[in-house]
């Protein structure tokens, strides 16, 4: 396909972002964002979707806050609910495990060329975690590939205020169904005061970082991301939505979602390998130990 019949995006051609996402949307196979809400994790997706589909790329999404209505199931929350709006640690591990057969198994199903992974990984509390942690089974290989990138933005603090500025607008007025998962300026704040604490105790930044500092930022997600091939995307200018919601994709894609039985099997693994949900907490709460 030639560069005529790129589809419209919301980026400059000529940007660094631009520029970078279609380098990847050529050249990978798997790209996942990692980071915290609020970064502009989303409307990268968005945006890398729209560039690899114009590329011939047939699109396959597998994203966390996706993925987790599969797992919470009116039976699965009666025995595992939420704490303070924050998903139980069970769920978080059954998901991170299941992730990886997921990865493994998409590969098997998908083997041409054309087919492309775009995942969403917070890491941060254990979500996804699992696909940054070195492991000995059929995912390792693929998460280390030369064609599979973890790719962090990082926006700088006045782009950060944006985002939090227009989270607290689409909490107000969900644009989209999915806007109802996102995880609200408070929740955000919360996030990362955890990560503040956590990047005291790996020896990165200042507990003095009551606001968003990015080199902190960067620092906890590129020691966390040490076992893969990833790399910090600067974000220095609000990216335009195009006054679409950022989960709004125009073009054909498909969810990697868990079965049922898929669901209720990595749920009862994880119970066998836990006896001691303390343990498990403690794990969790150590996420960033990869």
């Amino acid at each position: 396909m030639t560069e005529d019949n790129l589809p419209k995006t919301a980026l400059r051609p000529d940007s660094l972002v631009g520029n970078r996402l279609t380098e990847l949307a050529r050249t990978q196979r798997m790209v996942f964002f990692a980071g915290l809400p609020g970064v502009g994790k989303s409307l990268l997706i968005r945006e890398l979707a729209n560039i690899a589909h114009g590329l011939g790329r047939r699109l396959h999404l597998l994203q966390w806050d996706v993925v987790r209505q599969g797992f919470v199931s009116s039976a699965v929350l009666a025995k595992y609910p939420d704490v303070n709006g924050v998903t139980h640690a069970a769920i978080r591990k059954a998901m991170g495990v299941w992730s990886r057969s997921a990865v493994a198994r998409w590969h098997v199903d998908n083997p041409d060329a054309t087919e492309m992974l775009i995942g969403e990984a917070p890491l941060i509390g254990n979500r996804f975690i699992e696909l940054a942690a070195p492991k000995a089974d059929d995912a390792e290989p693929l998460l280390t590939a030369p064609t599979t990138t973890f790719l962090v933005p990082v926006p700088s603090r006045v782009v950060r205020q944006a985002i939090e500025g227009a989270r607290e607008a689409s909490t107000a007025d969900p644009g989209h169904e999915r806007e109802a998962g996102d995880a609200r300026p408070n929740v955000m704040h919360a996030i990362w005061a955890d990560l503040v604490e956590t990047a005291s105790v790996m020896g990165i930044g200042s507990q003095r970082d009551g606001n968003y500092n990015p080199y902190t930022y960067r620092g906890v997600y590129s020691a966390v991301l040490k076992h893969r091939r990833s790399e910090i995307l600067p974000i220095e200018e609000v990216l335009p939505a195009n006054g679409r919601s950022v989960y709004d994709l125009a073009v054909p894609y498909q969810d990697v979602m868990p079965t049922d039985s898929e669901v209720e099997a990595f749920i009862q693994q994880v119970e066998q390998s836990y006896p001691d949900f303390k343990v498990l907490e403690e794990e969790v709460a150590q996420w960033y130990e990869v």
